[in-house]
């Protein structure tokens, strides 16, 4: 008859690790923590010591073992001989299987733990001391061959030695976490084959695991299956899909570091188009050369002191708000929570609200609407920061809004107050970290990332705030902002004109653009000091006065 098996009730906090919720408690009472994979008896149990033993698989830890009998395992697809190669049994109720039992032995082939699958449930619990034991089906397997399959589970072995017809080695790690200690441990027995198939889940941890243990062997000693339409090999049996997975088995392609790929496996995925949301910038000229924003880039603006960079990053994100349903997330380091918000309802409003002499000019009435209209769409998130900040900081905040908040466009205004305000650090160097740093994050979350950077003073005659021409060597801090920006784009006025229309229109100068390639002048901004707004205009100078010398 079936036994009364121990289940899972909580997770508690562990006297000998100090971890919070590791330890797990069970209704026999025992307890298992899988950080520091420490056993710990009922109370007044008469558990034998050597039931003390660890385990990495999560369940209960018995000293004695289940025995059963061989059987074809049908809900499986698994037929007796194979079992029975691998010494598997079954527990049977009514001819109904109950329970899997798996069982492990050391490197002297001495049996030494079972790992017992409950099929009510599909949890585990382990007999012995798994810790000891080598991989399953390690035992069935003399060192050195042509091929050894390693698979992330029991049954897919199983499935890999059926579906080959029981000709090549077919053998299991213990878990997808310990999959690399699993394979150090029996490196020489894995190493003595000539090539190693690895058949892990087609899942995260599998992959990952995947990767992980590939790093331990040579080059070219690894081949991974591809399983492109199911979780693992035993769903392909169970399917009836043995000559699909044959041909995946047989076409796995070697492991190659950092991603390296031979180009003509991508095939049909040549075509596929990896998705990426776009947004139209708000002015034409831009969208001729740069074909608007778009997510998974990094997009730089640059300007002397006091040229309109605000102006514009406020135009921008109310032009996101109003041609997607993205969030928005907002780190300006400059400037409150609550100018923030003003800047948004001043683009509404087309009033410049953020100046509170204009502010007073109207009702609250008035402000609740363009309040509503802009940051009470829910959609706007700002950090609300005091004192120094960290480039680690920094990094933990966009990406908790990337992954948290779900914030598609993600501002940083701006980079140099982040290393301007550090002690003892050296500007160029923190640069160079931070870019890296924020690079590798719009590639993790697939933001949108718009930038907002200084340019160093220059010794010429002319400077930025005269209309002086920007190059990318202006850059302050460091040449990395330029090479890790998928797009640098810099915004050049006049501010010190005679002429007010020359002293309020901004020239946007594309200097760099990986996406298309165009560079140059991309169209001219007209600052209207009523409304506070930017407005598209044609050429409004004449050759000689936009074709500055660009110098150091």
């Amino acid at each position: 008859m079936k036994s009364e098996e121990s289940t899972f009730v909580k997770h508690v906090p562990c006297p000998n690790c100090n971890s919070s919720d590791g330890n797990s408690l069970w209704s026999d009472g025992h307890q298992y923590c899988f950080v520091c994979e420490t056993f710990t008896q009922p109370e007044g149990s008469n558990y034998m010591a050597a039931a003390q033993t660890v385990s990495p698989i999560k369940g209960v830890i018995s000293n004695t073992f289940s025995k059963g009998s061989y059987s074809d395992i049908k809900d499986r697809a698994l037929k007796a001989a194979t079992c029975k190669a691998y010494s598997v049994q079954v527990e049977k109720e009514n001819n109904f299987i109950y329970k899997h039992i798996y069982p492990y032995y050391d490197s002297e082939g001495n049996h030494v733990s079972n790992k017992v699958r409950l099929t009510s449930n599909k949890s585990f619990l382990v007999e012995g001391s798994i810790s000891r034991g080598t991989l399953f089906g390690q035992n069935s397997f003399s060192p050195k061959g042509k091929y050894i399959t390693v698979c992330e589970g029991e049954l897919d072995a199983l499935s890999v030695f059926q579906m080959f017809g029981s000709k090549w080695p077919s053998v299991s790690v213990k878990s997808a976490a310990s999959a690399v200690r699993d394979c150090k441990d029996n490196l020489e027995y894995l190493d003595s084959f000539e090539t190693i198939v690895l058949c892990f889940d087609n899942d995260k941890a599998g992959k990952q695991a995947t990767t992980k243990v590939a790093e331990l062997f040579q080059p070219h000693k690894c081949r991974i299956v591809n399983m492109k339409d199911f979780k693992d090999a035993n769903e392909y049996l169970v399917a009836g899909k043995r000559e699909e997975f044959v041909r995946l088995w047989w076409a796995a392609v070697p492991y190659t570091p950092a991603g390296i790929i031979n180009l003509n496996s991508l095939g049909d995925a040549l075509y596929d188009e990896n998705y990426c949301e776009t947004v139209t910038y708000p002015w034409t000229g831009l969208n001729d050369k740069l074909y608007g924003m778009r997510t998974g880039e990094l997009i730089t603006f640059t300007s002397g002191a006091g040229m309109g960079k605000s102006s514009v990053i406020r135009e921008l994100m109310h032009h996101i708000m109003l041609n997607s349903k993205d969030n928005i997330g907002i780190l300006a380091l400059e400037e409150s929570t609550k100018n923030t918000a003003f800047n948004l309802m001043s683009v509404e409003a087309e009033e410049r609200l953020y100046i509170s002499e204009i502010r007073e000019k109207f009702t609250r009435e008035q402000l609740h609407e363009w309040e509503k209209k802009t940051i009470g769409t829910g959609r706007f998130f700002a950090f609300d920061h005091f004192g120094s900040i960290s480039n680690n900081e920094i990094m933990n905040r966009i990406r908790y809004m990337a992954k948290a908040l779900e914030c598609k466009w993600i501002v940083l205004d701006h980079l140099s107050i982040l290393v301007s305000g550090q002690e003892d650090v050296d500007e160029r160097r923190s640069i160079d970290i931070l870019m890296t740093k924020m690079r590798s994050l719009v590639e993790e979350t697939q933001i949108g990332l718009l930038l907002v950077s200084h340019l160093r003073r220059t010794t010429a005659d002319r400077g930025h705030e005269e209309g002086r021409e920007v190059s990318l060597s202006h850059l302050r801090g460091s040449q990395s902002i330029a090479h890790l920006s998928d797009a640098v784009i810099a915004l050049e006025r006049n501010q010190q004109a005679d002429d007010p229309v020359e002293a309020h229109t901004t020239a946007v100068r594309i200097l760099k653009n990986r996406y298309t390639g165009e560079t140059g002048i991309g169209t001219y901004l007209f600052y209207n000091r009523e409304s506070g707004r930017l407005s598209e205009v044609s050429n409004p100078f004449t050759p000689d006065e936009t074709d500055n010398a660009v110098d150091s």
